[in-house]
């Protein structure tokens, strides 16, 4: 790791060139380095880059999210399904390895919100109504029981070589926001209020609130998907109850380990009390940050060999094993994850925290790859805090463009729970 701070204006204007860099005619890619799959148009990288983008005001990022999502809904599956990710090149589609991305639907209708209340294009919003609606409707029956979660299975999601599946929280985070989207959109097409999907929203909201965290009193809270799997869960968690949110569960259990993102999401959605942020804030400083360099791992703790999740961690990858001790999603520090903590901690006020936490994502997109500086790897080793991953990364770009903009008050969602609009 380089030991010299980055000066923050360069680290901006680096970041600033390099999301330029990742715009072609038919929107974002996820880098433009001509390697594994990175230069392609990716649903959930450049709908990332596009939050960033839409926060500078600058029109011709503000446009290339426009061209992302009308490439990803140009290529939507028959039954609603958005690409993971479209080749634009060979013309080549991707929904996903050996299961579907789920929150690449999620981030899809997420950033046709964003997008059109940041440019109030209204032609563009009924133009993409349809490719809209069809998502929603497949969410819906990705809930399986028709009891308001999404069931995500195993490689589901972003995490997509780890050992998450089941009702994982990230994607129930995100599915929040996307209702939440998307009755915002009906209200302004058919002039009124949709009350039932209100309501599932208020639900949602609950049902995270109360399966996702375990507090230290007997009662067990309403909204329990299953109270006997919640009891036995909180029975075997005596070390994260009342720490952070959990990160998933399934018919075997409740999963444990610190989720980076999603504890994150829980806060910049507001699905977080005040004492809950504090208290996950206070956990992150004291247990999941390292003293060298302020970036959130993807989960924590690392899996270890000697593990009881390293068998099925070893086995789940698409084309090589990256999930090493300290690598990839297995303690990766990533600057993306960051970003978004910065952006919630500057709208919290936590300016100087937020600052500090900025210039950990400046440290990272500085480091050398290929023998070059600026790098923006796509993650920092957990361990010896060295540059991994893909180099010229867009969305660890768009981490440093996040968190400049939030400092300076603005919105990464500028839809959100109160049905106001944040402009």
């Amino acid at each position: 790791m380089t030991n010299k701070k980055p000066d923050h204006r360069e680290a901006v204007n680096q970041a600033d060139a390099l999301l330029e860099k990742c715009m072609c005619a038919e929107g974002f890619l996820a880098s433009p380095t001509d390697s594994d799959n990175y230069r392609r148009i990716w649903a959930r990288d450049g709908i990332i880059i596009g939050l960033a983008a839409l926060m500078t005001g600058t029109d011709d990022m503000i446009a290339a999210l426009g061209h992302t999502l009308e490439t990803l809904a140009e290529h939507q599956g028959p039954h609603g399904e958005i690409p993971s990710n479209v080749d634009v090149r060979s013309g080549r589609v991707s929904y996903g390895g050996m299961t579907g991305r789920v929150d690449a639907d999620l981030w899809f209708v997420i950033g046709c919100g964003e997008y059109w209340q940041a440019t109030k294009d209204d032609a563009f919003i009924e133009h993409m109504l349809p490719s809209i609606e069809k998502v929603v409707f497949l969410l819906g029956a990705w809930e399986f029981n028709n009891r308001g979660l999404l069931y995500v299975p195993a490689t589901g999601d972003w995490a997509d070589e780890y050992v998450h599946t089941g009702y994982i929280l990230y994607d129930q985070l995100l599915y929040l926001q996307t209702l939440r989207t998307i009755h915002h959109i009906r209200r302004h097409v058919t002039g009124c209020d949709d009350h039932d999907l209100h309501t599932r929203i208020s639900l949602l909201k609950h049902r995270i609130r109360a399966n996702y965290w375990f507090g230290s009193d007997e009662k067990i809270p309403d909204d329990v998907y299953h109270e006997i799997l919640f009891e036995k869960g909180r029975k075997a968690a005596n070390h994260c109850t009342r720490q952070y949110w959990l990160p998933f569960f399934s018919p075997h259990g409740y999963g444990y380990r610190f989720d980076g993102f999603a504890n994150v999401l829980a806060s910049l959605l507001d699905v977080s009390p005040p004492s809950r942020r504090q208290t996950v804030d206070a956990y992150i400083e004291q247990h999941v940050v390292p003293d060298q360099i302020k970036l959130l791992p993807a989960f924590y703790p690392v899996i270890k060999p000697l593990d009881k999740d390293w068998e099925d961690l070893q086995i789940t990858f698409s084309y090589s094993f990256k999930n090493h001790p300290y690598e990839f999603h297995n303690g990766g520090l990533w600057p993306m994850i960051t970003g978004f903590y910065v952006a919630d901690l500057a709208r919290r006020g936590e300016t100087d925290k937020a600052g500090a936490y900025l210039a950990g994502i400046h440290c990272a997109n500085a480091m050398c790859m290929d023998g070059q500086p600026w790098g923006f790897p796509e993650y920092v080793n957990g361990s010896n805090f060295s540059a991994g991953g893909n180099r010229h990364q867009g969305w660890s770009a768009s981490a440093a463009v996040m968190g400049h903009a939030a400092l300076k008050g603005k919105k990464v969602f500028r839809i959100n729970e109160d049905d106001t609009f944040v402009q």
